[in-house]
């Protein structure tokens, strides 16, 4: 079976770069799901997580919004932030998540508001990836 090259890369460092069967990551559009020699394309990616397979393992990637750009051989993900699954520190995430839905029961100015309903979305992917 073909593969291709994918990368996920941050701000700081590149966290992720193997040869993948398929990809599955969430866009602004929907979910898709990539195999190799997919038609080029770019699209933004929602706070979600990315499913890497890869000769019969899956890697999980809680990623925090960004790119995704396809080429025929190679995938990039360049994210605002990413961690792999086994990288989350799950009862940080979770204080991080009742931080975050405590600031949005405060129903404060609408710039705060924005922040905690983000914040909480990136806590939320992070437990849910991190629990797969």
């Amino acid at each position: 079976m073909s593969t291709f090259l994918v990368e996920v890369v941050t701000p700081e460092r590149k966290v992720y770069a193997e040869n993948a069967n398929m990809i599955s990551v969430k866009g602004v559009e929907g979910e898709l799901g990539i195999l190799p020699n997919h038609i080029p394309l770019v699209t933004q990616l929602r706070i979600a997580p990315v499913v890497i397979k890869r000769d019969g393992k899956v890697d999980v990637i809680a990623v925090n919004g960004g790119f995704i750009e396809v080429r025929k051989d190679k995938i990039v993900i360049l994210a605002e932030s990413a961690e792999l699954a086994t990288d989350i520190d799950l009862d940080r995430a979770k204080a991080a998540k009742a931080r975050a839905e405590q600031l949005l029961s405060a129903k404060r100015d609408e710039i705060d508001f924005r922040r905690a309903e983000l914040a909480l979305q990136r806590a939320m992917n992070r437990i849910g990836t991190a629990q797969k």
